[in-house]
């Protein structure tokens, strides 16, 4: 009974999904009649995205990561070394890959049950949160030593307003959304949430909310970032859901977000904030990453060892790649170049480096147990957002 539902349940989605990418063209061609007057009335220039107070400009309001171009890096990154570092969750370490050799060059030791790696907000640390052991680590991209800890109470993943002003604690387990000062991590304002298992989360285009997954509750959550309270909730429509990464489209008008028990992503307009259409994309979707042209997103279906990409112009999937031998795809990042995607393999020790061309796998090495959210770092961008790399 429960794969009739869910077949029925795709079936639903796959309409509306169909019935978007329908209302997608009708749109262009309403954007061509317009423009097409523009010989007899100049079109006035566009105002600029009226962004969250003490945000960098938008760059492109068409390309949220219009910074994110292949090696744009920032002036404060550009002489870090390259590096991917794997937090592994159960050996408590920190596993620091050359990507150019696909070799392990240091094993950092950290807190208890290291969840993500996360580039700060200025670019100039990489934290480690280390949930079970509620500190956070800071790692010095430049010689890839580790500072003193921090004291954070379950910090399970870590986000940055886009102003830079705070940081945003996903504690899990405690039910709630802390803002910190970004750069002492002291508390600001706790946030009590009553969805269980707050993980994930994403930015709107001007940066004034974001969209939060809750895992254990299989709900979603929209943040006003700077009155720092939650202004919407809903659940979402398949039993047992349980939504994992969230990402933003490149126009900023849909929110992505993967969850690994309906095997498929929800797709969500965030200013609207109605319910979602799906995408079955495979077993134990997880993680979502855009190429370098932001064209394309990269989809790890955990479950099953593989990747599915999703083309935004196309609004659809147009390949999969499967892992040779199988494994488990979970969270990672893009090379700098654009060239490589890297995933940690969570359940067989493991990461994969796969070319981003032709969906082949690179390299396969071997890390410490239960290795999570990698970052790849540097990467191009003027600032980050959190999780294991979002770059405006």
């Amino acid at each position: 009974m429960q794969r009739t539902r869910i077949a029925h349940a795709l079936l639903a989605s796959a309409v509306l999904v169909s019935l978007a990418a329908c209302s997608s063209g009708a749109d262009q061609h309403k954007d061509e009649a317009l423009g097409s007057k523009a010989a007899v009335a100049p079109a006035r220039k566009k105002a600029p995205v009226q962004g969250l107070p003490g945000m960098p400009p938008v760059l492109d309001p068409k390309d949220v990561y219009a910074a994110d171009r292949p090696n744009r890096l920032s002036p404060v990154v550009k002489d870090f070394p390259s590096r991917v570092y794997v937090p592994n969750t159960n050996s408590n370490t920190v596993t620091v890959i050359d990507p150019a050799t696909y070799q392990v060059i240091e094993t950092i030791p950290v807190g208890t049950q290291p969840q993500h790696v996360v580039p700060s907000w200025d670019l100039k640390t990489l934290w480690v949160n280390n949930d079970r052991g509620n500190t956070l680590t800071p790692i010095d991209p430049k010689t890839g030593k580790a500072g003193k800890t921090v004291d954070v109470h379950d910090p399970y993943n870590l986000y940055f307003t886009p102003n830079g002003k705070y940081a945003i604690v996903m504690a899990s387990l405690d039910r709630e959304l802390v803002f910190r000062d970004a750069h002492t991590m002291k508390r600001v304002k706790t946030v009590p949430v009553s969805c269980y298992g707050v993980n994930h989360a994403d930015f709107s285009l001007d940066g004034r909310y974001f969209i939060v997954s809750c895992e254990f509750s299989g709900e979603l959550l929209k943040v006003d970032t700077e009155r720092m309270r939650v202004i919407g909730q809903q659940k979402l429509p398949f039993h047992g859901s349980m939504p994992q990464d969230v990402k933003i489209s490149p126009d900023g008008k849909r929110f992505y977000i993967a969850d690994m028990m309906a095997d498929g992503v929800w797709i969500l307009d965030g200013d609207k904030f109605t319910q979602p259409s799906f995408l079955p994309t495979g077993k134990g979707a997880h993680g979502l990453y855009i190429s370098r042209d932001s064209r394309e997103m990269y989809i790890s279906n955990r479950g099953e060892g593989s990747i599915s990409v999703f083309d935004f112009a196309q609004n659809r999937l147009t390949k999969k790649w499967h892992l040779p031998g199988g494994g488990s795809p979970d969270m990672g990042g893009v090379s700098a170049d654009g060239k490589v995607l890297w995933l940690s393999g969570r359940y067989n020790a493991e990461v994969y480096a796969i070319d981003t061309a032709s969906g082949r796998e690179l390299a396969r090495i071997k890390v410490g147990s239960g290795p999570h959210g990698l970052a790849v770092y540097p990467q191009p961008g003027r600032y980050s957002l959190g999780h294991t790399g979002i770059f405006r």
